[in-house]
């Protein structure tokens, strides 16, 4: 951080130690502490609202839009869905039960009761979920489905995309079209496992990537402000066993993926404006 910057905060009397605010003249204590709060990174508003699936006095379940992170993380801490939900229900103690990536819309579950949290997150670590994608990528007759596809997929810390590698498989993806028209399709992935980026590796792999995909088979910059042509994924179905209620649950997406809607505008360069109806 700028030393000018941290006079200012010392100034502004943000910068605190146990017995309160520290002063810009303090001493310097060897073993102490103090806190203060970072910065907050300029932000491009996400313009799409979250739709609210199912809500009760345990979980709430939304339709996540693309774009949006689920939790603050780098350069995305107020657009999150998190931070956004917390301040339009009004519910401080909301937490994440999972987490979906920021291109990927559709269904998303928080916990409202902190007690709780344990063990709706417990159902997520330990795969007790059943989850359902729903994708459109470019239409190959050719192409053999249902098939299960397995790998091994790998990230380094600090690479952006993840890779495919031999070795053991820790990655499966049941892949089936369930309709097709126009030159794309539209499919069902249901994956076995939970690697990261699996799902578009896997349809990479197969020779359809997922429309809208800035990562696979291509690395393609794209600025975190430009809300178009987004990845055309959408999780679409959480099934599980409540472990609070030991009821089944059910919860599906409201969405639809706009390349399904206008494959035509999908299939041509400089295609696409927002990603879900």
């Amino acid at each position: 951080m700028d030393p000018g910057r941290i006079d200012m905060m010392l100034r502004e009397e943000r910068i605190v130690g146990l017995d309160g605010p520290v002063g810009i003249d303090a001493p310097y204590e060897p073993g102490s502490f103090v806190w203060f709060h970072r910065d907050l990174p300029v932000e491009v508003p996400v313009p799409f609202d979250i739709g609210i699936v199912h809500q009760d006095d345990d979980i709430l379940v939304v339709d996540k839009p693309h774009f949006l992170a689920t939790i603050p993380r780098g350069q995305h801490i107020v657009q999150t869905a998190l931070v956004r939900l917390r301040q339009e229900l009004g519910i401080p103690t909301l937490s994440p039960a999972h987490r979906l990536d920021r291109v990927t819309a559709g269904l998303l579950m928080f916990v409202v009761r902190p007690e709780l949290r344990g063990a709706y997150q417990t159902l997520f670590r330990d795969r007790l979920v059943r989850k359902e994608y729903e994708a459109v990528a470019r239409h190959d007759p050719d192409l053999e489905l249902p098939v299960t596809v397995e790998s091994r997929i790998m990230k380094e810390r600090g690479v952006i995309t993840a890779q495919e590698v031999p070795g053991e498989v820790n990655a499966r993806t049941r892949v089936e079209l369930i309709e097709a028209r126009d030159g794309v399709g539209r499919y069902r992935l249901a994956p076995e496992t939970g690697r990261t980026h699996q799902l578009r590796l896997h349809m990479s792999g197969l020779g359809v990537p997922i429309l809208g995909d800035d990562f696979y088979p291509v690395l393609t910059e794209k600025p975190l402000g430009d809300f178009t042509a987004p990845l055309q994924l959408l999780a679409k179905v959480l099934e599980f066993t409540d472990p609070v209620s030991g009821l089944p649950r059910r919860f599906e997406s409201r969405l639809r993926l706009a390349a399904w809607e206008s494959p035509g505008e999908w299939l041509n360069p400089g295609a696409a404006a927002v990603g879900v109806g």
